[in-house]
């Protein structure tokens, strides 16, 4: 069923959107670049207006992303998941998803270096957790291994003990021995980058006491 434009407006607090309003109701919001082509008493038919009401749902679903990936990269999976979860359909996902691949702000092997590269920095893991955590987020198997093959799990374990190791100064071996081991483990680390690890602390430990 055909219908007539009789009020285009533009949004308050949106000015880049305008709304539409058809037979003197409200239908949708679209933007400045889509409001160009309508004119108050123009006529629409219905494929005109499912492809309107297409365009204003998948500019929503792209600004939803846009503020998703203002706090930090997000994986690809992630950002589907998310649109999905706000009720975008199928096709307005997709959509933003291509547009946003073209634009590159989602990059699956980018966020994976970044992922590692935060990581290594701030919340030092073993290749095997960081890998675990790529895979939630949806990463494919082999741009894991290409993000985790530069990661070395002695620097790593290293890595993670610097601030820890400060406060277990003066225990005795057995007891530090156990807190880097118990420690290690919840990053994923194995058995025998702990004992390494607890071995390097101890000696240095050793090292510093008797200066």
């Amino acid at each position: 069923m055909a219908k007539t434009v009789t009020a285009l407006l533009r949004q308050t607090h949106s000015p880049d959107r305008v709304n539409v309003f058809l037979d003197g109701t409200f239908a949708f919001g679209v933007t400045l670049e889509a409001a160009a082509h309508l004119y108050s008493g123009q006529t629409l038919d219905e494929a005109e207006i499912a492809a309107l009401c297409a365009q204003a749902a998948a500019d929503k679903a792209y600004q939803a992303a846009l503020h998703f990936l203002a706090g930090r990269p997000r994986s690809r999976s992630e950002l589907e998941r998310r649109l999905a979860a706000r009720g975008y359909g199928v096709e307005a996902v997709a959509e933003v998803l291509a547009r946003l691949e073209q634009q590159a702000y989602v990059d699956d092997g980018a966020f994976a270096a970044f992922w590692v590269e935060n990581r290594s920095r701030f919340r030092p893991r073993s290749a095997a957790a960081v890998a675990y955590e790529l895979r939630q987020k949806g990463v494919d198997n082999e741009t894991i291994r290409a993000a985790v093959a530069e990661v070395d799990d002695a620097e790593s374990a290293w890595a993670a003990l610097e601030r820890p190791l400060a406060r277990w100064q003066g225990l005795d071996r057995p007891m530090l021995e156990k807190k880097i081991f118990d420690y290690l483990a919840r990053r994923g680390f194995g058995l025998d980058i702990a004992r390494r690890s607890a071995r390097r602390a101890w000696e240095e430990q050793q090292n510093r006491d008797g200066q």
